[in-house]
C-alpha cells in the first residue's frame, strides 16, 4: 500500500485533526474538536475547588502566602514522578493497551540501581542501569502482547508479580541506600525556584506532547488505538509499533525510579506501590479513552496533579491512606462511566437538538 493509502487511513481511523476550525461559526464550547480544552478547563476548575476546600478547612495555613506556594511545589513535586510514569502510560492506552507492571518496574529498576555493584559505576551508571532495565522489561511486556498473543491485562499483570519478585530477590528484601550525592541531590536541587524534579517531568511531558501531536509515530499510535486491523491494513507495522509503546513505557518507569530514589535516597522491591493504579486514573481523568484511539499530554497532566492535589488535602485534613485509596477508586469508576456518557448519550443528544455540529459529509 503506498504512503499516501497509509496517511488516508491513519486519518480516517483517527479522527478529524484535534484543532480543526469549527464550521458555520459553531461556538468552541459546542465543537466536538474542542472537547479536550474543555476537559481541561473542567480540570482547571477541580484544582481551584481543591484549594477552596483546602482553605475553608484550614485557613491559618492557606492565609499564609509563602506557605502556599510552598506547598504548591510540594504537590509538584509529589506528582513529578508518577507524571512521568503517567505519560508512558498515556501512549500505551492510546495505542489500545495497558500496562500494570509500571509499579514493579520501577521498584525493579530502582533496586538494581542502588545495588553496590552498580553503585561504583557513578551516577552515570544507576541512570543507564534504570533505563535499560526500565526498556527491557517494557520490551518483554510489548513482546509477549505482540507476538505472543497475550492480553495485555495478563502479560502486563505477569511482569507485575515477576519484576515484584525479582527486585525482592536481588535487594534481600532489605532497603537499599543510595550513596551516590548526585543522586540523592536531584530532589533538593533547584532552578528559578522550581525543583528539578518538576523540570523533569515538564520536560518529559513536552517530548511526549511532541511525539503523540507531531510525529508519525503519534498518528500511527491514535491509528492502532482506534482500530488495529485497518491500522495493519494501511501498512503500519502493528506488532513493532506495540513493542515500542511499552518500551517507552519502560523508559518513563526507569526515570521515575531514579526520581523516586532521589526522594528517598534509598529504593526498596515494595516501592511505586499501587503506581498503576494512579497512572491510569490520571490518564482516564484526562481525558484518555480506556478503550484506545483517544487521549491527550496535557490532559493526563492535569489529572496527574489533581491526584496529586486530593493526596496533599487528605494529609492536610489528616485522613487516612485507606480513605484516600477508596476515594482513588471511587475517582476511576466515576470517569469511565462518564466518558461513556460523554461518548455515547450526550453526544447523540446534542446532535440531535443541533448543540453540536455533526461530522461533515464525504
Amino acid at each position: 500500500m503506498s504512503v499516501s493509502s497509509e496517511q488516508k487511513v491513519e486519518q480516517e481511523v483517527a479522527g478529524p485533526a484535534p484543532h480543526a476550525p469549527a464550521v458555520g461559526g459553531t461556538s468552541w464550547w459546542k465543537d466536538e474538536a474542542q472537547e479536550p480544552l474543555r476537559r481541561n478547563l473542567g480540570l482547571v476548575g477541580v484544582l481551584l475547588a481543591l484549594f477552596a476546600i483546602g482553605a475553608y478547612i484550614r485557613p491559618d495555613l492557606y492565609s499564609d502566602a509563602d506557605w502556599v506556594v510552598n506547598n504548591i511545589m510540594v504537590i509538584l513535586t509529589q506528582a513529578a514522578a508518577i507524571g512521568v510514569v503517567t505519560v508512558g502510560m498515556t501512549f500505551v492506552i492510546i495505542g489500545g493497551g495497558i500496562d500494570l507492571s509500571v509499579g514493579a518496574l520501577i521498584a525493579l529498576s530502582g533496586v538494581w540501581a542502588t545495588t553496590l555493584a552498580t553503585q561504583s559505576f557513578g551516577p552515570v551508571g544507576m541512570i543507564f542501569t534504570a533505563v535499560a532495565v526500565g526498556i527491557g522489561a517494557g520490551l518483554v511486556n510489548g513482546a509477549l502482547i505482540a507476538y505472543g498473543r497475550l492480553v495485555p491485562f495478563i502479560a502486563t499483570l505477569a511482569m507485575l508479580v515477576a519484576a515484584r519478585g525479582l527486585a525482592a530477590q536481588i535487594s534481600g528484601k532489605q532497603t537499599q541506600i543510595s550513596a551516590d550525592q548526585f543522586i540523592n541531590s536531584l530532589a533538593t536541587t533547584r532552578i528559578g525556584g522550581i525543583p528539578l524534579l518538576v523540570i523533569i517531568l515538564l520536560v518529559v511531558a513536552g517530548l511526549g506532547w511532541v511525539l503523540l501531536n507531531r510525529t508519525t509515530f503519534g498518528r500511527r499510535t491514535v491509528a492502532i488505538g482506534g482500530n488495529a486491523e485497518a491500522a495493519r491494513l494501511a501498512g503500519i507495522n502493528v506488532r513493532g509499533h506495540t513493542m515500542l509503546l511499552y518500551a517507552l513505557s519502560g523508559l518513563c518507569c526507569g526515570i521515575a525510579a531514579i526520581m523516586l530514589t532521589s526522594l528517598a535516597t534509598s529504593s526498596q522491591a515494595a516501592a511505586a506501590e499501587l503506581y498503576e493504579l494512579d497512572a491510569i486514573a490520571a490518564a482516564i481523568i484526562g481525558g484518555t479513552l480506556l478503550s484506545g484511539g483517544r487521549g491527550t499530554i496535557v490532559g493526563s497532566l492535569f489529572g496527574v496533579i489533581v491526584f496529586s492535589a486530593i493526596t496533599n488535602l487528605f494529609a492536610i485534613a489528616n485522613l487516612p491512606t485507606e480513605v484516600q485509596n477508596m476515594v482513588k477508586g471511587a475517582i476511576i469508576v466515576v470517569a469511565v462511566l462518564l466518558q461513556q456518557v460523554r461518548f455515547s448519550s450526550i453526544t447523540q443528544f446534542a446532535r440531535r437538538h443541533g448543540l453540536t455540529r455533526a461530522k461533515p459529509q464525504t
